[in-house]
Order: C-alpha cells, then sequence, then structure tokens
C-alpha cells in the first residue's frame, strides 16, 4: 500500500489512553505557574531563579512551592509525552501500510512546522517558547534514534543522564567553594530574557523575543540534555505500550513515581530555601545542574503517578465526570491551550500590553496562572462537547500531511487525534 492510501485519519476516543491526556492536561497548570512568573516584570529578578524577592510570607509560599514542585519540573513531562508520542504515531502510520520512509518524511515536517510555530509564538507573545525546542529535538533525535534498538537509546539516555548527575556533583563542589559573587552572571542572564517582557513597545519587545528565541531553543532543545535525554525514554517506554497498559508496568511505574518525585522535591529544595532568603547563598550556577537533574527526575516521576492514577480511574470502569472529561480534554487539545496561555498572559501583563503585571506579586500572579488555567480547561471543555479539535492541532495536521488522508476518512464524533500526544 502506498503512504497516501496507508495513512490514518485521527484516532478515536475509544483508542486513546487516557494516561497522556490527563498527565497533559493537568500539567498545562504547572507551566501556567512557571511562565506567568516572567511576567512580574516590574521587579527584579533573584540572583537564582525569575522570582523576584519575596514581600511577604504569601509570596514566599508561592515561591517555595513553585521552585520545588513546578520549575524545571513540569518540562521535562512534556518532552517525555512529546518522544512517546513521537513513537506513537510512527508505530500508527507504520500498521496502516505506509513506508518507513514515508513516515520518516511525516515527522520531519511536522517537527519543521512546530518550529515555524515556536517561531511565531516568541515573535508574537512568548520568549519562552518550547514548541521550537521540541521541533529541533524531535529532527535531530528522529534522525538518529527513530529506528535504532532498545538497548541504544537505554546506553544513550543513560549515557546523557550520567552527563548530567556528574555535573551536578560538580556544581554542588562548586557550591561549598564559591564566592559570594558567583551568582552574578545567572542574575545579568535572566535579565536579558525578561528585557522583552519590560519592554513598553510592541516592535522592540517583539525584537527581543526573536532575539532570544534561537538560544532558548538551542539551549533547551539540546544543550541543556533534559529534552534529548527524557525524549528517549520517551521513546523506549513508547515501544513498550507503558502508558497505554499501565497494569502491565505497575512497579515500574512505582519506582518511578515514588523515587522521581522526592528526588525532585529534595534537588529543588536548595534553590528554593535561598530564593525566599532562609539560605544565604548566591552561586546560581553551583545549583542549575542540580535543579535540572533532580528536575528532570520529578518530570519522569509526574508522569509515572498519573499513569497509576490513570490505572485506577481505569479499573473502577465508571463513567469519567465533569472534571476529568475537562482535564483530558485540555490535554488532547495542549498545543491549543498552551498557546491559549500567552494569547490571555502577554497582552494582559507584559508592559508592551495593559502592563497588569507591575502590580501583582509572586502570590497574586499564582493565582493569576491557575485562573488562566481554568479558562484553557473550560475552553477545551467546550470544544469537547461541540465535538471539535483544538484548532491549533487542526492547523499542525494540515501542513504536515500534504495531502488530504485516505485511509479511515472520518474521524470520530469528537474529533481526537492520536498526533496530539506529541506535545
Amino acid at each position: 500500500m502506498s503512504a497516501r492510501t496507508a495513512s490514518r485519519g485521527p484516532t478515536g476516543a475509544g483508542e486513546r489512553a487516557l494516561a497522556p491526556d490527563l498527565a497533559r492536561g493537568f500539567m498545562l497548570l504547572f507551566i501556567a505557574l512557571a511562565n506567568t512568573v516572567w511576567y512580574l516584570w516590574a521587579a527584579p529578578v533573584g540572583d537564582l531563579t525569575a522570582h523576584p524577592e519575596p514581600e511577604g510570607p504569601l509570596d514566599s509560599a508561592a515561591q517555595f512551592f513553585t521552585v520545588v514542585a513546578v520549575d524545571s519540573r513540569s518540562y521535562p513531562m512534556f518532552a517525555f509525552l512529546f518522544g512517546y508520542g513521537i513513537v506513537q504515531l510512527a508505530t500508527r502510520q507504520e500498521a496502516a501500510g505506509a513506508a518507513p520512509k514515508d513516515v520518516s518524511a511525516l515527522l520531519r515536517r511536522r517537527n519543521l512546522w512546530l518550529l515555524a510555530f515556536g517561531f511565531v509564538h516568541a515573535l508574537l507573545l512568548w520568549f519562552g517558547d518550547v514548541l521550537g525546542a521540541y521541533g529541533l529535538a524531535g529532527l535531530v533525535l528522529c534522525w538518529l534514534f527513530l529506528r535504532r534498538r532498545d538497548t541504544t537509546l537505554l546506553v544513550w539516555a543513560g549515557a546523557l543522564t550520567g552527563i548530567m548527575v556528574l555535573s551536578s556533583a560538580v556544581g554542588l563542589l562548586g557550591l561549598v567553594l564559591s564566592d559570594p559573587g558567583a551568582g552574578a552572571s545567572t542574575a545579568d542572564f535572566m535579565d536579558q530574557l525578561a528585557g522583552n517582557i519590560e519592554n513598553p513597545f510592541v516592535l522592540g519587545a517583539a525584537l527581543g523575543r526573536v532575539t532570544v528565541w534561537p538560544v532558548v531553543v538551542l539551549g533547551q532543545g539540546l544543550l541543556g540534555l533534559v529534552v534529548p535525554t527524557v525524549m528517549l525514554f520517551g521513546f523506549w517506554a513508547a515501544r513498550r505500550r507503558i502508558l497505554e497498559e499501565p497494569g502491565r508496568h505497575l512497579p515500574l511505574l512505582r519506582l518511578v513515581a515514588y523515587v522521581g518525585i522526592p528526588v525532585g522535591w529534595l534537588g529543588g529544595a536548595p534553590t528554593a530555601l535561598a530564593q525566599i532568603g532562609v539560605w544565604d547563598t548566591s552561586s546560581g550556577e553551583a545549583l542549575a545542574f542540580l535543579d535540572l537533574t533532580t528536575g528532570m527526575a520529578c518530570g519522569l516521576g509526574y508522569v509515572a503517578l498519573i499513569a497509576l492514577i490513570a490505572h485506577r480511574i481505569q479499573r473502577r470502569g465508571r463513567e469519567p465526570g465533569v472534571a476529568l472529561t475537562a482535564l483530558t480534554a485540555t490535554g488532547r487539545r495542549s498545543l491549543s491551550c498552551y498557546l491559549a496561555q500567552s494569547v490571555l498572559c502577554a497582552p494582559l501583563l507584559a508592559a508592551w500590553g495593559l502592563g497588569l503585571g507591575a502590580s501583582l506579586t509572586s502570590w497574586s500572579m499564582f493565582l493569576f496562572a491557575v485562573g488562566v488555567w481554568l479558562v484553557t480547561v473550560v475552553f477545551a471543555y467546550a470544544l469537547e462537547r461541540a465535538g471539535r479539535r483544538g484548532p491549533a492541532e487542526v492547523l499542525l495536521r494540515r501542513l504536515s500531511y500534504r495531502r488530504p488522508l485516505r485511509g479511515r476518512a472520518a474521524g470520530p464524533s469528537d474529533g481526537t487525534d492520536q498526533e496530539r500526544t506529541t506535545r
């Protein structure tokens, strides 16, 4: 069969695994909490993080939770699901009869379009875009690893993990030996990143965003090592259908959840304590690798925990309630909901917009982020009830496929698409 006739259409709701959709829907809350910190543009960023100096106990509580449980812990989880979804998409297309070279071409186009989406996202709204980083990582890792043996995937993922653990150990040693001014370069770099948010001119802010965007894409997508590492773990996990069949992998999921999350929280505690002023240190570089490495473990732990929760929900066999339906609907439309967060935040909070970020502090911005996430959940639930896919997902699919698919022509009533697991 040719690629033209073999490629399948959207996946029915009954075919979708609950865990990936539930994970993405919930973790978009953490993405909102992590990103909105940057919109506190009237207060200078700290020496260690993007959080400003807390102005009271509520600020300290919001910052402590965000640094320990959210910062550097949410995007690894999405990167894992991105890698997981790439293998799902490739497997699904090849099972329908598509030639491997055609599937590779489809993935290449899709990742290139994600890069393009990321550039437009940065140009118009948000410098911290992750779509470009995922698109770049997808291009490189699909080329190098998509059809490699499982052992190769694990060896490379383990080697990259080892590099990060070693770097964390060196960073901790540097923490002991560092001088008080060692964190200055970290603060300077963060000031440069945040500069476009406090720029009151629309064109100047846009220029600032697209200037730092390539640095974010390259640094987060490849050089930071976290995204490629967890994507390789995602490749491996997808081949074993760990999220589709969590009941067959309970010991592994429990190990990753019950070890990864505590490691991630403990690893974030030193930075959190320093941020709220309990521990006096300015050595941001010394803590950076510890934060990234333990954040990766935490992100994988979050995925495993949500897979365990999904398994328990499915074992009960009950009809999903409104909350569960809304969360999974958000996960199915995670690309649209992620972009919607920027649409809701940037014009309201940035200095080039209404500038409301200047009047908020950490705790009130925390509540604002929760509200933004809830708006996107309601938006996704309304689309689910109407049987419509997310607009960004529809556009990405049309651009990635050069011709109408003829496999299974009609999609399901809810219009969900298996490719959404790649966000």
